[in-house]
């Protein structure tokens, strides 16, 4: 089908108007509706024409589309913030009716609702959300089919007008600017759906206990999959990172012998089913209920006589998936495809060895049947070949995080839809060109429109349960991977491969040719707002079901990699203290395709700088004196609460016996033994200035007096600086434990006392000069007149 005919399908007509005029640049292009292009003498291409249709796509199409996004989706937060406020005096009558102690304040008991209002509002608020969850429906199908409007009509051009110069890197770049497919809709979704559970259950008569949407989304030991991307320079530094908390999985095809310490990491190979209209694909890529895959499975070479797997993953509800997968033997592959053989032989082999009633056998037999008639029922043919490198990273035994990192990934054409130019024969189920010679990446033999070089690494980071590692975290969040949440190597090899046949892109396509490295401090940045972002929805999920979720969440200070003051730091602080203001502790349970909040068992190191009361003393004069966090916790201003959000009256810190570690005491001790070193030091000085000086030298002996005082102070100071520190610590107090003023003061005593000293010294050395001058002058005067008489 053409894609003139599938975007006039696809409109919405409440949006008519918003969508890409696509006849408008295909006229400008001087295409015909046939699809040729309209090139007689007196009508040919100019420099007038390339701006006309470069201005009309670039600029004016590409804002429409981003503008109306833009608009459209921040109207739909705000109906979806309506609707939570409607339901609030709801959620506060209902807290009512399940308090045990039976009273509330006057401020709830204004917003009760009479019970006959209140089925009433429910019902609203539930049309309502059929209409706001419609709308992000067809929101997310316009964006998709404009981005692919949008590539259409630059690749017409690129191979009809392409000739000065290609639109497709402008094209891109300005996508990066206008980034209307970007958006990701799960968090206003995540809203949707806690208010649906909320409507529905109280609709139902179901009690408050009832109501806990929360508790429906921490499934036990369910694995969490995150997606990236590694950019080739930052593939070794990835490594390093994991390999300090997981080793390498060693995979060895004979599992009857040892693993060798130089063995290469193994060739994976899938082959992937569809037909020649690309279903799987297209339901796959608009994310259609029960959109399903098939492919072949292999290690290695396939002359090795590796075990081969059929498989087929269903994707359902929540995002989760179910798999059906059995082994075959390639002798048998192309006969099961044709529905000519359906494993009478696997299945009885299962029968004898546990009955022929164990579950093994009717999984199995059950796998069989829904694959075959998955093939019948869609046509299903192979098209399209993965080939890849994968380095697996688990600790043996214990599968609670799990590691995949795929290199050198190769998307080879594997159809025969062109019969006349097929490249696969139609006969058989694979590419014996390739498989015969054993071919191994970059597959320098295939031609160049059939083969596809994914230019990244893929990192599929995989967590059991709920529980949350601060170094994945720490990896998630850095500069060294890119996020890539739903990114399929079956879409994108079909995308890239058969764009012709296919009306549908992926949104990542763009950022396939684009450079995906990014800055520490910029990739800092992006991702605290990502999780401000995040937690603002949770927490209108949290006050819905009237309990909060647990604060933690907190907008790091700075970046694990750099220092925010050496980029942008004024930015940032900026941004994180709007951050705290709005939503200091909101945090609930992450999705599978969002990533993982920060680690719950940091929540003790940090501490919050909501409510602290404003520095006293010299701090308030000379703050950057202390370089200690309670000091710059000083130098931000303090942030605003919520409503209905209080400054916490303990720490969990604070709670338990005291424990306090052997080196904290002893470092209060080693500080006291120093301050009364230098005491000693000084006394000692003090006196023996004393002892030298004698009766008469009385400036000697007030400077020892000064000496001895400043040694007094210096000795009481350390006592009390001990004292204080350990009180302190015995009451787990967070209070700043630096304090300048002793050493100023013994500094100055002592540069005071030597200024005195040095005056004094040279005050005495000029009467004394004096004093001798004095004397000579009498002298001669006393011995003038004896020589006047002598002559």
């Amino acid at each position: 089908m053409r894609f003139g005919t599938t975007l006039r399908k696809t409109i919405y007509a409440p949006w008519k108007d918003k969508y890409v005029d696509y006849d408008k640049l295909k006229k400008l292009l001087k295409e015909s509706d046939g699809g040729s292009s309209v090139e007689d003498d007196d009508d040919q291409w100019t420099a007038d024409d390339e701006s006309a249709f470069v201005d009309e796509l670039l600029n004016v199409q590409l804002e429409k589309v981003h503008a109306f996004q833009a608009d459209t989706y921040q109207k739909l937060r705000d109906r979806t913030t309506a609707c939570e406020s409607k339901l609030d005096p709801l959620a506060i009558g209902l807290k009512k009716d399940a308090s045990d102690e039976g009273e509330v304040d006057a401020a709830d008991k204004k917003l009760e609702v009479a019970s006959q209002e209140r089925e009433k509002i429910l019902k609203e608020v539930l049309e309502e959300l059929d209409k706001i969850t419609k709308d992000v429906n067809e929101l997310e199908k316009y964006c998709r089919i404009n981005y692919t409007a949008l590539y259409k009509a630059t690749k017409k051009h690129d191979r009809k007008r392409g000739e000065a110069y290609k639109l497709r890197a402008f094209l891109d770049t300005r996508i990066a600017e206008l980034p209307f497919n970007k958006e990701d809709y799960s968090p206003l979704l995540y809203r949707l759906s806690a208010m649906y559970s909320f409507v529905r259950q109280s609709l139902d008569g179901k009690t408050k206990e009832s109501l806990s949407f929360a508790d429906s989304h921490t499934g036990g030991e369910s694995f969490t999959s995150y997606k990236f991307w590694v950019h080739p320079e930052n593939l070794l530094e990835v490594k390093t990172v994991i390999l300090r908390r997981l080793p390498v999985l060693v995979y060895n095809p004979q599992t009857s012998k040892v693993a060798e310490g130089f063995q290469r990491d193994p060739t994976l190979t899938s082959v992937y089913f569809d037909n020649p209209n690309f279903k799987l694909y297209t339901d796959k890529v608009n994310q259609a209920p029960d959109a399903a895959s098939l492919r072949l499975r292999w290690y290695g070479q396939l002359a090795d006589k590796p075990d081969i797997l059929f498989e087929k993953k269903t994707i359902t509800d929540g995002n989760s998936s179910e798999e059906q997968r059995f082994p075959i033997k390639e002798k048998y592959i192309e006969q099961f495809i044709k529905g000519k053989y359906k494993m009478e032989k696997s299945v009885q082999k299962i029968q004898n060895r546990e009955g022929e009633s164990s579950d093994s056998a009717d999984n199995f037999q059950k796998a069989v049947d829904d694959i075959q008639a998955f093939i019948k029922e869609n046509q299903l043919q192979p098209v399209l070949r993965a080939n890849y490198t994968r380095t697996a990273f688990q600790i043996p035994g214990d599968d609670r995080v799990r590691i995949s990192l795929d290199t050198d990934l190769a998307l080879i054409r594997e159809d025969a839809i062109d019969t006349e130019r097929p490249c696969r024969d139609p006969e058989d189920w694979h590419r014996k060109d390739i498989d015969d010679a054993s071919m191994e990446y970059p597959f320098s033999g295939i031609r160049k429109g059939e083969i596809n070089r994914f230019p990244f690494a893929l990192l599929e980071i995989k967590v059991k349960g709920y529980k949350k590692y601060e170094w994945v975290d720490d990896l998630m969040d850095s500069h060294l991977v890119k996020g890539a949440p739903r990114f399929s190597k079956f879409v994108h090899g079909v995308a890239m491969l058969f764009e012709d046949s296919v009306n549908s892109f992926p949104f990542w396509r763009s950022d396939v040719e684009s450079d995906i490295r990014q800055e520490p401090q910029q990739a800092f940045e992006q991702e605290q707002d990502r999780k401000a972002k995040m937690a603002e929805e949770e927490f209108a999920v949290g006050s819905l079901f009237g309990t909060r979720p647990s604060g933690s969440y907190r907008p790091s200070i700075s970046s694990p990699v750099s220092s925010p003051a050496g980029a942008g730091g004024k930015s940032l602080k900026d941004r994180i203290s709007a951050g705290r203001s709005s939503l200091p502790y909101a945090t609930s349970p992450t999705s599978k395709e969002d990533v993982a909040e920060e680690d719950l068992d940091n929540e003790d190191s940090q501490m919050p700088t909501a409510g602290l009361t404003k520095p006293s003393g010299i701090r308030s004069f000379l703050p950057s004196f202390s370089s200690s966090k309670y000091a710059r916790a000083h130098q931000t201003p303090n942030a605003r609460l919520p409503p209905g959000v209080s400054n916490p009256t303990s720490w969990i810190k604070d709670q338990g016996p005291v424990r306090v570690e052997a080196k904290v005491w002893l470092a209060n001790q080693r500080t006291f033994i120093k301050w009364q070193h230098v005491a000693v030091l000084l006394a000692s000085l003090s006196l023996g200035l004393f002892n030298a000086a004698g009766p008469s030298n009385n400036v000697a002996r007030a400077l020892a007096v000064a000496y001895t005082i400043v040694a007094v102070f210096t000795l009481v100071w350390g006592w009390a600086i001990y004292m204080i520190r350990a009180k302190m610590i015995k009451e787990r107090s967070p209070k700043d434990f630096d304090n300048q003023i002793g050493p100023i003061v013994v500094c100055i005593g002592l540069v005071v006392a030597l200024c005195l000293n040095f005056g004094f010294q040279y005050h005495a050395m000029l009467q004394r000069q004096e004093q001798k001058h004095s004397s000579a002058v009498q002298n001669t005067t006393l011995l003038e007149p004896q020589r006047i008489e002598l002559l």
